[in-house]
C-alpha cells in the first residue's frame, strides 16, 4: 500500500481517488475550493461527476500540508491555469525525491513550458512524472476499462508509479519520453476545439476524420522538432488521446466547439460548458510554439483565428480546405 496526496478535486483528481482506493492504496484529496471539499465530505462525489462515490476511507481536506506531507506519491490534478500557482504553494512541504505526478494537460502561455517544465522549476527538488492517455475521467471513476501511459525521468520511477496505478481496467505502459506525451496531451485539446467546430457546422464522418489525421500530423512535427519522439505521437498520448477527445461528448473541449461552430463566442461556449475548456488555454501557446520552432500548423492557426481574431468558424474552413497544393509526406520518393 502507498499514501498518495491527490493535489486537485476536480473531476480527474475525484476518478483517480477512487481507482487509487481500488488498488489498496490510503488517499488523501486537497482542494483550494470550499465547495468542492463541502460536495467532497458531506456527499461523496461532485456535481459533475454523478454516479462517482468516494470511499469513506478517503481523506478531503482544505489543507494543504495534511494532503502532501508524509505522502510517498502526488498527482498534482489542478487545470493546466493554475498548475504553477500550485506548484509554488506546494514548494515548502516538498521533500528532496518525493514523486510529483502531473495528470493535467497543457501548456503554459508566457513561458511555452509543458507543465512538467512548469513543475520542476517551481520544486527543482522533487521527481516528476506525468500520466497521461485516453482517459475520461467519467469512465475511469466508473472502472470502465482504460489504457495510459506514465512518463519519467528513470526506468526505476516510471515503473514504481506504473504498478501503483495499474488494475484489471486500468492498464498502464511506461515512457521515458515525457516532452512527447506532454505536448501530445495538450496540443490534441486544441485539435479537438477544431473538430468540435466542424459537428457544430454541420459536418460529417469525413471532416472528423481528416482533423484528427492532419492534426496528429501537426502535433507530430512540432513535437519531434521539439525532441519528442514519433512513437509517442502514434501512442496513447498522441493519436489515442487525440481520437477520443475528438469523438467523445464526455470532452469538454469538444462540447465548445460545437458551440462556437453554432454560432457561439469563446467565451459563451465556455459559459455554457462549465467546465476548464482547456484547448483554449493551450491554443495560443501552441502557435507561440509553432512559431518558435518555424513549424508550419494550419489547423492550430485557424482555430486561433477563430478563438481570439473574429474569424467565423465557416472561413476558417474554408480557408484550410484552400490552402496551397501539397504532398502528404514529403519524405517519400517517387518511383519516377
Amino acid at each position: 500500500m502507498s499514501r498518495i496526496g491527490i493535489i486537485g478535486a476536480g473531476s480527474w483528481g475525484v476518478a483517480l481517488a477512487v481507482l487509487l482506493t481500488n488498488n489498496g492504496h490510503q488517499v488523501k484529496i486537497w482542494s483550494a475550493l470550499e465547495k468542492e471539499v463541502e460536495a467532497l465530505t458531506k456527499k461523496r462525489e461532485l456535481p459533475n461527476l454523478l454516479g462517482v462515490q468516494l470511499s469513506e476511507t478517503i481523506v478531503v481536506t482544505k489543507d494543504l500540508k495534511t494532503a502532501i506531507f508524509e505522502q510517498d506519491v502526488l498527482i498534482l490534478a489542478v487545470a493546466s491555469a493554475y498548475t504553477r500557482k500550485v506548484a509554488h504553494q506546494m514548494a515548502e512541504f516538498i521533500v528532496a525525491g518525493q514523486k510529483v505526478v502531473n495528470v493535467a494537460k497543457g501548456v503554459e502561455e508566457g513561458t511555452l513550458f509543458t507543465l512538467s517544465q512548469v513543475i520542476e522549476e517551481e520544486l527543482p527538488n522533487a521527481d516528476v512524472a506525468v500520466l497521461s492517455g485516453p482517459s475520461h475521467a467519467e469512465e475511469v471513476g466508473k472502472g470502465i476499462p482504460t489504457t495510459c501511459v506514465v512518463g519519467a525521468r528513470t526506468k526505476e520511477t516510471a515503473e514504481y508509479l506504473q504498478n501503483i496505478f495499474m488494475s484489471p481496467v486500468f492498464r498502464v505502459y511506461t515512457s521515458p519520453d515525457i516532452l512527447g506525451i506532454e505536448i501530445g496531451g495538450a496540443l490534441k485539446n486544441v485539435i479537438a476545439l477544431a473538430a468540435g467546430i466542424a459537428d457544430g457546422l454541420g459536418y460529417g464522418d469525413n471532416t472528423k476524420a481528416a482533423l484528427i489525421t492532419r492534426g496528429i500530423a501537426e502535433i507530430a512535427r512540432l513535437g519531434m522538432k521539439m525532441g519528442g519522439k514519433l512513437q509517442t505521437f502514434t501512442g496513447l498520448s498522441g493519436i489515442g488521446d487525440l481520437i477520443v477527445t475528438c469523438a467523445s461528448m464526455h470532452s469538454r473541449n469538444r462540447r465548445a466547439g460545437i458551440l462556437i461552430g453554432q454560432g457561439r463566442t469563446m467565451e459563451e461556449a465556455m459559459k455554457e460548458v462549465q467546465m476548464v475548456v482547456e484547448g483554449v488555454y493551450s491554443a495560443r501557446a501552441a502557435l507561440g510554439l509553432a512559431q518558435e520552432y518555424q513549424v508550419e500548423m494550419p489547423i492550430i492557426e485557424q482555430v486561433n483565428q477563430v478563438l481570439f481574431e473574429g474569424k467565423t468558424a465557416a472561413e476558417a474552413v474554408t480557408e484550410l480546405m484552400l490552402r496551397d497544393k501539397t504532398i502528404e509526406h514529403s519524405d517519400l520518393p517517387w518511383e519516377l
